[in-house]
């Protein structure tokens, strides 16, 4: 994937974004439905964090949507913040920003 930014590789297998540093992962889960790139949990370790980890995943999604044609559905927290506070970065991707997550105890 060539613009997916450096570090950052998909574990299709998992459903997931992952930056590998010093030996610790980060993570982005996601899902693909539809044409749609739902973003679920990002999670970044304490010994990651400060460092725009979290960031990059959500970018590496997004260039991901954008060479897929999938429209992003941020469904996590951080992710849908990330994206409102760059909006740059959703340059030639759709966002559906109203798509809500389904409640815990339904069957996802």
């Amino acid at each position: 994937m060539a613009n997916t930014p450096t570090g950052v590789h998909i574990d299709a297998s998992a459903n997931r974004f992952v930056i590998d540093l010093d030996g610790t992962e980060a993570e982005l889960l996601f899902r693909k439905r539809a044409g749609r790139l739902i973003l679920v949990h990002t999670e970044v370790p304490e010994a990651l964090s400060g460092r725009g980890i979290g960031g990059e995943l959500v970018r590496a999604a997004t260039a991901h949507a954008r060479d897929e044609h999938l429209t992003i559905v941020p469904w996590c927290p951080f992710a849908r913040r990330w994206l409102l506070d760059h909006p740059d970065e959703t340059e030639g991707v759709t966002v559906d920003w109203d798509t809500q997550p389904p409640p815990r105890d339904a069957d996802a």
